[in-house]
Order: C-alpha cells, then structure tokens, then sequence
C-alpha cells in the first residue's frame, strides 16, 4: 500500500490544534465537520493524540479514531534525535508493506527536510493496551512477542535490497567507534541519576559494554536483516485477550544482527529469574517462526547465540535513551529506566556474550 505523503497544504506541525479540518482534508482527501485531540501515551521522544473525527459524509470509509504521531520536546535539541524521526517515517512509506512484524496501517505521513518535525496518522488500535516496561511481560506475552518480531526479521533477511534505502545502512566501525564514545560519556551522567538502584555489580557490568561496542554492533553481519532497536513492552500494544500484539515506535529501526533485537527484548523485558526458565523455549519459538518465512542459514545453535551476544543491545538503548531523551524525567521514566538497566545488566552476567566475540 502507498502511504500518501507530505502534501503541501498538510505540513508536519508540532501542535495538535493545527491540525485541523482543512489539514485532515488535505491529508486524507475527505471533508470532516469536527475534530477532537486527546493525548495519549508516554513518548521520551514525541507526542501522540487520539483525534476523534466526524466526517460530513456519514458513509465516508476512513475511520472515527485515528492516532497522530508527532515529534515532542525542544525543538532546539531536536537535530540530535531527527535520524529517529526519520526512520520512522521511514518504516511506514517504504519498508512497512514487505515484512509481517504487526504495526498500526499508517494513513498519511509527513516529515521536514530536516527530519525534526513529522505527523504520522495512524490507526487507533484500542482496545489493544501498551506494556508496561516495569511490569515486564509473562511468558505467554513474551511468546506471542518473539514470534511476531520474527515477522519483522524473516521476510527480509540478508536481503541485498534493504543496503539501497536512503537512511539506514550497515553498522561501519567508525559509526560504531561513534556510539562507543557516545556512551562512554553518558554513563557517569546515568550511574549518578541511577545510583540507588544501582548495584556494585550492575556499575561493573556496565563499565564492560564500551570497550566492546565496535566489535559488537559489528559482528555476524553476514546475518543483516531490519531491526527494531528497542522492542519491548512500552513499545508493543496487547489485544486484552492475549490474542494478538502489534508494534510502535520504530525510530530505532535499523540494519544489523537479528539476535540483538530478541536479546534485548528478553534481557529488559523479563525478571531474571523468569527469563532464565524460558528463554531456550522462547528462543526456540522465535527460530521456528524464522524458519517458516525461508530463512534457512542459520541454525537453532548459532540462533541461540545470536540472542545470548543480543542483551548486550540492553545498556546501550538504555543508557542514551534516559541520557538523551527530550521528556524531562519522572519517577515513572525512572523506574523504566532502572528495571532496564538491572535486568540486562543480570542477562549480560548470565549470558556473557562479549565471550562470543
């Protein structure tokens, strides 16, 4: 499906009550008589509003609920988080139709040159509820999870075509001796907001990650394929059945090893002690559901220790996106941040997969 994009008289804005009944018109190409907005959600890095719409025509076909997606924060910090913008663009007008991870049908979309303002309207997927990251998931979530983010990897795997999409390109050793320093120079700023939940052994297990990061993002590439980047439960909406999950956010998505995206759901997502009684089961899930989309250059072995080298992913998603992020933090970011932190820094423990380099 072609997403209609950035129509003039339908500009990104930054404010929800500019969005209106003439941008709706233009955007969608239908006339409506009324529009409400209702904020929703909990964005670290942007703002999205329920817009509760009546069209003049009462047969019209486009939905009475839709969410807009917008950028958030200061826009004079905003240069430094525009790539994640983009690439969210980028998800729903050019990748989103060729795999079968579950996201919300996007029906406009918009974006500045400079990718630091964007609107995405896209379906309302109540009565679907988020995760919540400090909660974590149970198995049957966790279950239903990996093999939906097997939906994302499979279809595409090491295909050659993705490496031709403006915007996203394989980790480079300089881009990730990039990453290493950013981080290197966050951490102190996030051990001393994070101190009391912090223990001797989380602070050493996080001293570990830097002088590793270059050959970690740069490992097994041979086995690309589309990554979400921060696949966990804040970001995933439940069917209240367990029936069903669908996928947000995807201003993370990139290139790289399949393995970083289970490792780092699993490593944030559960207690330490229910993903060490899972994992092999949940792994396992995750490879048969890969091998049914035709992956077939990999086996259940070398899946697993995809996953174990993948929780690494745990500490640098979350130390620069609390470092980083344009909402001001909260007791509740807090919190998220912190289950976060200790429960990959115990799967990097358990798991050591910088012994796998």
């Amino acid at each position: 499906m072609n997403v209609p994009t950035n129509n003039p008289a339908a500009l990104p804005t930054d404010e929800v009550a500019e969005i209106d009944l003439a941008w709706l018109a233009a955007a969608l190409g239908a006339q409506a008589s009324s529009v409400t907005a209702l904020k929703v959600g909990t964005g670290q890095m942007g703002q999205s509003w329920r817009l509760t719409i009546d069209w003049a025509d009462p047969n019209c076909s486009l939905p009475r609920t839709l969410v807009a997606k917008m950028a958030g924060g200061d826009p004079a910090t905003r240069t430094l988080i525009a790539d994640g913008y983009r690439n969210e663009f980028l998800f729903y007008t050019a990748i989103q139709s060729s795999v079968s991870v579950k996201s919300p049908k996007c029906w406009y979309a918009t974006i500045t040159e400079d990718n630091t303002s964007f609107v995405l309207l896209l379906d309302d997927l109540a009565p679907a509820i988020p995760g919540v990251q400090v909660n974590g998931v149970s198995f049957e979530e966790a279950l239903i999870a990996v093999r939906n983010l097997a939906g994302l990897h499979g279809p595409r795997w090491a295909d050659q075509t993705l490496l031709e999409l403006d915007g996203i390109a394989l980790p480079s050793p300089e881009g990730a001796d990039f990453h290493s320093q950013i981080l290197a120079g966050a951490i102190p700023i996030f051990v001393e907001h994070f101190a009391s939940f912090l223990g001797p052994e989380d602070e050493a297990t996080i001293a570990t990650v830097p002088p590793r990061l270059v050959e970690w993002i740069t490992a097994r590439l041979d086995r690309f394929t589309l990554i979400h980047g921060d696949y966990r439960p804040d970001n995933l909406m439940f069917m209240p059945d367990g029936s069903d999950v669908t996928t947000l956010d995807w201003q993370t998505l990139g290139l790289g090893l399949a393995g970083r995206d289970i490792g780092y759901f699993l490593a944030t997502s559960m207690a330490p002690a229910t993903r060490r009684s899972h994992e092999h089961e949940l792994v396992s899930a995750y490879y048969e559901t890969l091998l049914s989309y035709g992956v077939d250059d990999m086996t259940f072995d070398e899946c697993f220790e995809d996953y174990r080298l993948g929780v690494a992913q745990g500490p640098l998603i979350t130390i620069l996106g609390s470092v980083y992020a344009t909402a001001e933090p909260s007791a509740e970011s807090d919190a998220m941040f912190a289950a976060m932190i200790t429960r990959s820094c115990a799967a990097i423990r358990d798991l050591d997969p910088f012994s796998l380099l």
